[in-house]
């Protein structure tokens, strides 16, 4: 997830529908949602181009309570909780209470977004250290493996460190790495743990070479797709407002970049969120 709201241009037109897909990795409340009416309205728009479901994902302590209200309001709705890597100086005792109990409930399928952002310290105000970031990810592992739910990784600049915390500590059973923005390396390591790899809007980016690459590695079973929206709108609508409804132009990118019919990616990578999410057939 950014850490700042996309610019403000006019919200992408919407694609030709492409089914079934599964949006992986959302933020409602960042689209804009703030009640079940609007949940549903954001969620309705994404059904009409074939996007059947979405998890939406908490960063916060008041978004973790939001998600699990919205997957509760709209069963086309599921919910990830955790503390955001920059904002784990907020994991108290208080804060594991809360996000330990709403990780059980049924409607949340994954404990995420959670890791290491290395990119911000010392860049945002109010980031937390890499060695609070560190323990916090370590706790959010632990928790994955007690409630037997997928672990959903944010990872900006610290591949050698994500994988040295999932060494350290042991990885759960599913391991799904959100907007995946490495290159080919870390995804051959990915890979050959068996990890799931999530891919956004940045794979259609033109700068986007080493993504690409990777890409091409990831094996059926292993690739899923999201939108990281409000973020990380596809091309060529960079910039603009991203949605669920927007998934279709990343598919169709990476379609292109992979050389495999998109509607073959589509059910693929919806075969692969239901197994990982535990999530019933669309």
């Amino acid at each position: 997830m950014s850490e700042k709201r996309p610019g403000r241009r006019d919200q992408p037109p919407a694609p030709a529908p492409l089914s079934p897909l599964i949006d992986a990795h959302t933020h409602l409340d960042a689209c804009g949602a703030t009640d079940a009416a609007s949940v549903t309205a954001i969620v309705d728009r994404a059904a009409a181009v074939g996007v059947q479901a979405v998890v939406t994902i908490a960063d916060d302590l008041e978004s973790a309570r939001w998600v699990t209200e919205a997957a509760e309001a709209d069963e086309r709705v599921y919910a990830a909780v955790a503390l955001h890597p920059t904002r784990t100086d907020a994991l108290t005792e208080e804060a594991k209470t809360l996000i330990e109990r709403l990780a059980g409930h049924p409607r949340v399928v994954a404990v995420g977004e959670t890791g290491l952002d290395l990119y911000w310290p010392g860049k945002l105000d109010g980031c937390a250290e890499p060695a609070t970031q560190r323990d916090a990810f370590a706790w959010h592992i632990e928790l994955a493996k007690r409630t037997g739910k997928p672990l959903m990784i944010h990872n900006r600049e610290a591949d050698a460190q994500i994988l040295d915390v999932l060494a350290a500590e042991g990885a759960p059973d599913t391991v799904i790495f959100h907007c995946f923005s490495s290159g080919p390396e870390m995804a051959r390591e990915c890979v050959d743990q068996g990890w799931l790899l999530s891919l956004s809007g940045t794979v259609s980016f033109k700068n986007a070479r080493a993504l690409q690459e990777a890409a091409k590695l990831i094996p059926v079973g292993q690739m899923l797709v999201e939108t990281d929206a409000p973020f990380l709108t596809p091309h060529p609508y960079r910039g603009a407002p991203n949605e669920p409804y927007c998934l279709p132009y990343t598919v169709r990118a990476l379609a292109e970049i992979i050389g495999k019919p998109a509607e073959v990616i589509a059910i693929e990578t919806t075969a692969a969120a239901q197994r990982a999410y535990g999530l019933a057939s669309c």
